[in-house]
C-alpha cells in the first residue's frame, strides 16, 4: 500500500505479504538452515537414515539426501531452492547430494553473522565466489589421477559412495559390480558413458548378496505362449516396433459378406497375412523375437510351432538396451527383417525370479548395455539398494570420465579451509571476512562426520587441522577410532567432480538467497462460492434421476 495526498493506494491484491531488508534475509535463511539440518544427520559412515510417509501412507526409508529432501513437503520458496540443490547434484553426479545442501547451509550461517556485522550482501556473495573459484583451483591440485584399468581405486571408490547407505550390507560384492557394469558400457573409450545402458531390475525375494550382474538384458516380460521354448542357445534376436497384428483402416470402411464362401476367403486372407508376417520372422534365421506392440493370438500360435521364442509389449527405453547389448537392429516393419539386422546372445532362457517370470538375454558377444538384478528381503531394502547402487555406478562414471579423484573423509575439506585462510589474508577489502566464512563454513562436513559418529567434533577439528598444519594433505577422520588418518590409505576416496559440483551448487545456491531483500507472498485466490445443489450440471445431492 502507498499513500498519495494521504488517500491510500492499493498496488498488491488485498491478502497479500510482504516481507522486506534483514526481516526476509533472516526468514530465507532460516527456512534453508533448517533444511540442512534436517539431513545433517545422515551425512557419513555412521549417519542415520529418515523415514518418510507421505498423505497416502506410502514409507521411504532413506538416508540418501536428495530422495529426502524430494519426498519432504516444503512449502516456504527459499527451502525448494535448498531442494534444487540437491536435484542438480543428484543429476550431475549421483552422489554429495547431502553435503551440497549441508554446505549451502552452513554458508548462509555464516553470511548471517557477517551481515550482523553490517557486511553488504552483495559483497559477501562477491567473497563466496571467489573463495569458490579458489576452492576449485585448490581441489584440483591435490587431486589424484585414475586410469580406467586402475580397478582396485574404482572399487574404493564406489565403495566409499555407498558406505553408510543400505548397499553397504553387502558392499565389497556390490561395488565390484558397479565398477565392471560401468566397465563393460564404456562405449567410446571413457568420454561418452551414458548410465541410461545401465538397466536395474528390482525384485523382492532372496537376499542382497543374491543380487547379479547380467551381461545382457533382463526384461520383466514372459513369453507370449506355452508352447514356445524356455530357453533358445545361440538366439538370433529380431527386434521389432510394429504390431504383429491385421491392421486397422484408417478411414472408417466396410466390407458386404454377401455368401458364407466370402466369408471363409476373408477369413483365410486374415490368417494368410498371419502366416506370411511370421514366415519372414522365420525366413531371416530368427529364433528369437522381441516385439513392442501387440501380437495376435494366430501369430503366437504359428510363431510356437516354428519354435520361436517371443516377447510381447516390450517398453520401447528396454528395446534400445536390447539394441546396444545384442548388436540387432530395431526395425519399424516386418517388410525389411534380415539377416544382418539381427542381434546374437548366447542365452535366452525364461525363468521365475520371486514369483514371476523374467526373460534374460545374457552371454552377449560385446554388450553395451547391461543390467543389474537387485535383490533383497523386502520392498524397502530393494529400493534403498537401488539408491545406493545407483550412486556407485555414477560416481565409478564420473572417475573414470574424469581420471581425477580426492580424498574422503572430510580431508579435502579441512585441506580447503587451511588454503582458503592464507587466500583470505590476500584478498584486500572486507570480502576476505566473507572468504574466511567460506573456510569456516566448508569445514561443517567433518564436524558433521564427527557428530554424526557420536565424537567431539571440536577436538576432531584440532587434531585434523594439525595434521594438515604438518603437510599431511590426505589425513582426514576416521570414524570408527575417532582420529586422524590418511585417507588414501585408508581407502576413503572421492572423485573430484563430486566435491566440485557440491561447492558450485552450493555457493551459487548460497548467494542467490543472500541477495534476496525483499519476498512479496500473493495470497491464495478465493473460489466464487458454490451455488447451492453443486453448481450447474452437477445435480444437487437430494435430485433424483
Amino acid at each position: 500500500m502507498a499513500q498519495l495526498g494521504g488517500t491510500p493506494v492499493l498496488i498488491l491484491r488485498e491478502g497479500s505479504e510482504r516481507t522486506r531488508g534483514r526481516d526476509a534475509q533472516s526468514r530465507n535463511i532460516m527456512a534453508a538452515k533448517t533444511i540442512a539440518s534436517a539431513v545433517k544427520s545422515t551425512l557419513g559412515p555412521k549417519g542415520m537414515d529418515k523415514m518418510l510417509v507421505d498423505s497416502m501412507g506410502d514409507v521411504v526409508i532413506t538416508n540418501d539426501g536428495a530422495t529426502i529432501l524430494k519426498e519432504m513437503d516444503i512449502e516456504h520458496p527459499a527451502a525448494k531452492m535448498m531442494v534444487e540443490i540437491a536435484k542438480t547434484q543428484d543429476e550431475e553426479v549421483g552422489d554429495g547430494t547431502t553435503s551440497a545442501v549441508v554446505i549451502a547451509g552452513e554458508l548462509l550461517k555464516r553470511a548471517e553473522d557477517l551481515l550482523d556485522q553490517e557486511v553488504h550482501p552483495t559483497l559477501i556473495a562477491t567473497g563466496f565466489r571467489l573463495a569458490a573459484e579458489k576452492a576449485y583451483e585448490i581441489l584440483d591440485g591435490i587431486a589424484s589421477d585414475v586410469s580406467p584399468g586402475d580397478e582396485k581405486t574404482l572399487k574404493k571408490i564406489a565403495m566409499t559412495s555407498m558406505t553408510g547407505k543400505g548397499a553397504e550390507v553387502a558392499k565389497e560384492m556390490l561395488t565390484s559390480l558397479a565398477v565392471d557394469a560401468v566397465k563393460t558400457i564404456a562405449e567410446k573409450g571413457v568420454d561418452m558413458i551414458d548410465m541410461d545402458h545401465i538397466k536395474l531390475e528390482k525384485k523382492m525375494g532372496g537376499g542382497t548378496d543374491d543380487t547379479v550382474l547380467i551381461k545382457g538384458m533382463v526384461i520383466d516380460k514372459e513369453r507370449v505362449h506355452p508352447g514356445m521354448p524356455k530357453t533358445v542357445e545361440n538366439a538370433r534376436i529380431a527386434l521389432i516396433n510394429s504390431a504383429l497384428e491385421i491392421e486397422k483402416t484408417e478411414v472408417d470402411a466396410k466390407i458386404e459378406i454377401t455368401a458364407p464362401e466370402q466369408l471363409k476367403s476373408f477369413l483365410d486372407e486374415e490368417e494368410k497375412m498371419l502366416k506370411d508376417m511370421v514366415d519372414k520372422v522365420t525366413d531371416s534365421g530368427a529364433n528369437v523375437l522381441f516385439c513392442q506392440k501387440g501380437m495376435d493370438d494366430l501369430a503366437q500360435h504359428y510363431l510356437s510351432k516354428e519354435g520361436i521364442l517371443a516377447v510381447r509389449r516390450v517398453k520401447e527405453s528396454d528395446m534400445k538396451k536390447l539394441a546396444s547389448a545384442t548388436g540387432g537392429k530395431i526395425l519399424t516393419s516386418l517388410e525389411e527383417v534380415r539377416a544382418d539386422d539381427l542381434g546374437d546372445a548366447g542365452l535366452v532362457e525364461e525363468r521365475k525370479i520371486g514369483g514371476e517370470e523374467m526373460m534374460f538375454v545374457e552371454d552377449c558377444q560385446n554388450p553395451k548395455a547391461v543390467s543389474i538384478l537387485l535383490r533383497g528381503g523386502t520392498e524397502h531394502v530393494v529400493d534403498e539398494l537401488e539408491r545406493g547402487m545407483n550412486d556407485g555406478l555414477r560416481v565409478v562414471a564420473c572417475a573414470l570420465e574424469d581420471g581425477k579423484y580426492v580424498a574422503g573423509g572430510g580431508s579435502a575439506e579441512i585441506e580447503l579451509a587451511l588454503k582458503l585462510r592464507d587466500y583470505a589474508a590476500s584478498v584486500g577489502g572486507r570480502e576476505q571476512l566473507a572468504i574466511q566464512a567460506f573456510a569456516d563454513a566448508v569445514e561443517v562436513i567433518p564436524r558433521s562426520l564427527a557428530e554424526n559418529a557420536g565424537l567431539d567434533p571440536i577436538d576432531m577439528l584440532v587434531g585434523l587441522r594439525s595434521a594438515h598444519e604438518r603437510g599431511e594433505t590426505n589425513a582426514g577422520l576416521d570414524v570408527f577410532k575417532g582420529e586422524p588418518m590418511d585417507m588414501i590409505k585408508a581407502g576413503v576416496i572421492e572423485p573430484l567432480r563430486v566435491k566440485i559440483q557440491a561447492i558450485s551448487s552450493g555457493t551459487e545456491s548460497a548467494t542467490m538467497i543472500l541477495r534476496i531483500d525483499d519476498v512479496i507472498a500473493s495470497s491464495a485466490e478465493k473460489m466464487p462460492p458454490m451455488p447451492p445443489g453443486g453448481g450447474p450440471g452437477m445435480g444437487g445431492m437430494g435430485e433424483e434421476y
